[in-house]
């Protein structure tokens, strides 16, 4: 698996995005009885149930003897924001967060998507940069001839997908670069389709870490 977090479903994202602007708004978490009553889910196991889920998936973590002992990954910022997963990969191709950036909900089409960074070229024809992050949204189609973001070994890259017959290409994304033609036996994974470009011009600067 190439994504840092498992997809939610729609009543999971629900309750994940009330869990982060109550603790945004209150600074303390909800209890399972009022994530009921908010919800009007007549059960409280059922919101047991909802919590261990997202605890599984990796949106949060619980301390064990607390009533609102609710730990969101990675969140520290306002209402209407969510912390999204900055991701490398290692050697052998396997997915590690390395922190948490908190954006504006309205930016992250889906819970599950997850930053990384462009390491291995820049591409002049997608506005992308060496160093840039790119936002990705592992479980969305992608279109043809769109820009995603594919992983090569532990390279990351942004080009433009063509498929020619079982063949897949990577499109050369500035004049005088070659395309890469994928094949069965190569260690590569289509990330997503490419969402979103964040850059940092300040020279030297590191990223806003939530964690």
């Amino acid at each position: 698996m190439d994504a840092p977090r498992a997809p939610l479903t729609a009543v999971e994202q629900d309750v994940w995005q009330f869990l982060l602007d109550h603790l945004a708004q209150h600074s303390f978490q909800p209890s399972v009885r009022e994530i009921a009553r908010h919800f009007r889910i007549p059960s409280t196991r059922t919101v047991s149930d909802l919590i261990e889920s997202l605890e599984r998936k990796g949106y949060l973590h619980r301390r064990p003897g607390r009533s609102r002992g609710v730990v969101l990954a990675g969140f520290v910022g306002a209402g209407g924001t969510q912390p999204v997963p900055v991701v490398h990969f290692t050697l052998s191709g396997a997915p590690e967060t390395e922190r948490h950036l908190t954006l504006d909900r309205a930016l992250v089409p889906s819970a599950d998507a997850y930053l990384v960074r462009a390491n291995a070229e820049e591409a002049p024809r997608h506005a992308v940069r060496e160093g840039d992050l790119l936002l990705v949204l592992p479980e969305a189609r992608v279109p043809e001839e769109n820009p995603v973001v594919a992983r090569i070994g532990s390279r990351v890259l942004v080009r433009t997908l063509v498929r020619r017959g079982t063949t897949l290409l990577l499109l050369a994304p500035a004049p005088g670069m070659r395309d890469i033609e994928l094949r069965d036996e190569d260690d590569f994974r289509i990330l997503g389709p490419l969402a979103l470009v964040l850059r940092s011009t300040a020279a030297g600067s590191g990223d806003t870490a939530a964690d």
